[in-house]
């Protein structure tokens, strides 16, 4: 079983925010594989489905960003996965709008909800899908930043970008972190 989980911050007032790409490009995956994520468990939205013949957990934290551990930490509990099969797509201001880079384990990059998660685990052993949603200006505070809105140039960028989610969580899956790494690290440049 893998859990795929995307950052972002529940509530009508935070979609379409940088710091909540995670939950979209969940909800575009969702939607590619005809999952709904409408259960409530464990501090999060869930959805279950199979992808390359592997159960998946599709999880939208309700914590906030800065909280996504509590929910992955419950999560892995209860269904005893370890950390290597939790994939977690999230925001990174240090990319360009559009680039990808995915890592097989690592720190939090400054990343409060990655934070959360690796206090949570007590393991940095699992795969990230990061995706860039460009650098805070010098004028933007950088939580000002990331709770901004997507501008129409960016949402072009970026939906090319969320629209190759999908075939980057299967490869991980079926073939390994270091497979996706060598085919989609440095996409949308």
């Amino acid at each position: 079983m893998y859990v795929i989980l995307g950052i972002g911050n529940p509530g009508k007032q935070y979609e379409n925010t940088k710091h909540n790409i995670g939950f979209i490009s969940l909800d575009f995956l969702a939607a590619s594989l005809g999952i709904q994520i409408n259960k409530i468990k464990h501090k999060a939205l869930i959805g279950e489905g199979t992808i390359g013949g592997e159960k998946v957990l599709l999880v939208k934290p309700q914590t906030y960003v800065n909280l996504s551990g509590e929910s992955a930490g419950e999560i892995l509990r209860f269904y005893k996965v370890p950390p290597e099969n939790l994939i977690v797509i999230y925001d990174d201001v240090n990319l360009a709008a559009g680039r990808v880079r995915i890592r097989p384990k690592g720190s939090d990059g400054g990343h409060n909800g990655i934070k959360s998660i690796l206090y949570h685990l007590k393991s940095d052993q699992f795969p990230r899908i990061r995706l860039g949603v460009g650098q805070k200006p010098p004028e933007y505070d950088l939580a000002d930043w990331v709770l901004s809105k997507f501008t129409d140039e960016e949402i072009k960028v970026l939906s090319k970008t969320v629209d190759k989610v999908p075939d980057m969580v299967r490869e991980i899956i079926v073939n390994g972190a270091q497979s996706a790494m060598n085919r989609y690290n440095g996409f949308g440049q």
